[in-house]
């Protein structure tokens, strides 16, 4: 049985108003992509796998067109070469916007299926931030999404997709996916799938799957930052073929109405406020590290990550014990090389990606350290890690590479929304900062032309029952 395995995925923001070029993505090919999931569950099933191409994405700006074209078209390039095709396993995101495209997923998949015609079966795994149009369902027989945020299923989630791309060859089965778009948009801070109403909204999908005739289901909360047509949440249920398809739907539409239902009740996992005021309860509390996720910066998914506001506040607040982790700026770096380890030197750092929600702010500090990928600087006691390229700092293991033990600091201020495991289990404490920037937590305040609406919670006055 011979299986295509490969994909294109960004997490696209729309509100950053830069483009994402082809020099951003990592693309895997060949023996190196052989080496991946879900390729390495179909070679262990004996499966004969052809690689296309993937790409390991970063969430950023709208991807650049040529960027995209140059991706689509090596991709084709490879199923046209593979002589017999029996099917194809992808792996998308499901929030890639293009330049002059839109929806690349859709743009994608209609011209794999125009290659490929309508008999070989496709299976997708996407990202559980996904913003999924009713009619990537006319292309994919399988969709399935991971089921926790932050996600720990990643590899689990591919693996699934192509053992349930082969059963439905081996059973000779035409599935079918269902998709049901409850009017619901939220940041996915607001939906952490450990935590309530989320955690029991997400435990109907197991119901769901013990369901004679479905395969699968999914729930995915959308990307919030893509003023899209199709932003927001979607339900899908996989039908076994066409004899399921109306039991697919009204399963779809239960765990849709509850997502709906519970809209209200969705709140962040910890506690929120201000930059100053996240940083006046630091200082008073006495637990370390106190992390402060400057959420209107959070650099995963797709802001700038050099608005220094929060750098600004910790000065204004005489803080003398905290890092910040970290602001994109190589000019910054380049004259920290010039000067060494150690010298003090005057600085204009952030402000020159996000002009929009920040501006440059002039420091004085000591350069603490230099790396192959950026620096450190001593700013009245806030150490400040400065990066030459797009970096989540996600784990204490990533502060390390730097020379910070966070676990010794007082305050860590991370671009983030909520922490990633790495970190949660060093916090001892941690705040949501609602500051501004492409990943503005508070929505309302964005401006969206293209979003279908009503749409909550940019609109509350409205009603929505799922249709059977």
């Amino acid at each position: 049985m011979h299986i295509v395995v490969g994909g294109i995925g960004h997490e696209s923001n729309t509100f950053n108003p830069a483009l994402t070029p082809i020099d951003s993505f990592r693309i895997l090919r060949g023996k190196e992509l052989l080496k991946e999931e879900p390729a390495r569950t179909l070679l262990s099933m004996g499966m004969d796998v052809e690689p296309a191409i993937y790409n390991i994405p970063f969430a950023s700006a709208v991807v650049d067109r040529h960027a995209y074209s140059y991706l689509k078209s090596e991709f084709i390039r490879e199923i046209e070469k593979t002589s017999e095709i029996d099917g194809i396993c992808l792996t998308l995101h499901g929030a890639m916007v293009v330049e002059g495209i839109g929806c690349a997923e859709i743009d994608l998949l209609k011209t794999i299926r125009e290659t490929i015609g309508e008999d070989v079966l496709i299976s997708a795994s996407l990202d559980l931030h996904g913003n999924i149009p009713v009619e990537m369902a006319d292309y994919v027989n399988i969709l399935t999404a991971y089921r926790t945020a932050p996600h720990r299923d990643v590899i689990e989630t591919r693996r699934k997709s192509a053992k349930l791309l082969v059963e439905a060859i081996q059973k000779g089965l035409k599935p079918k996916s269902v998709i049901i778009r409850p009017p619901v948009l939220l940041p996915g801070e607001y939906v952490v799938t450990d935590v309530e109403p989320a955690a029991s909204v997400y435990r109907m999908l197991e119901e769901v799957d013990k369901t004679p005739g479905i395969m699968d289901s999914s729930l995915l909360v959308g990307m919030a930052w893509a003023d899209v047509p199709h932003a927001g949440a979607s339900v899908i249920a996989v039908a076994e073929d066409d004899e399921y398809v109306e039991e697919a739907r009204k399963k779809a539409c239960k765990v849709a109405k509850a997502y709906w239902d519970n809209r209200m009740k969705f709140r962040l996992e910890v506690e929120s406020g201000s930059p100053k005021e996240c940083i006046q309860t630091a200082i008073d509390s006495d637990k370390r590290p106190f992390f402060i996720s400057d959420s209107g910066d959070n650099i995963t998914a797709g802001a700038a990550g050099d608005v220094p506001i929060m750098i600004e506040e910790l000065i204004s607040n005489k803080v003398d014990d905290a890092v910040v982790g970290g602001i994109i700026d190589r000019r910054a770096i380049n004259a920290c090389r010039e000067a060494g380890i150690g010298a003090t030197i005057k600085l204009e750092i952030g402000g020159k990606l996000d002009q929009i929600n920040g501006y440059p702010l002039e420091v004085k500090g000591k350069i603490l350290n230099l790396t192959e990928n950026g620096a450190v600087i001593r700013v009245d006691g806030i150490d400040v890690i400065l990066t030459a390229e797009r970096t989540a700092f996600t784990s204490p293991e990533d502060f390390m590479a730097y020379g910070i033990d966070v676990t010794r600091r007082k305050i860590v201020v991370v671009k983030l929304g909520y922490l990633f495991t790495g970190l949660k289990k060093v916090a001892s404490q941690s705040m949501i900062a609602l500051t501004p920037g492409f990943t503005n937590l508070l929505i309302e305040k964005l401006e969206y032309r293209n979003l279908r609406r009503p749409m909550f919670p940019l609109d509350k006055d409205f009603q929505w029952h799922p249709s059977i």
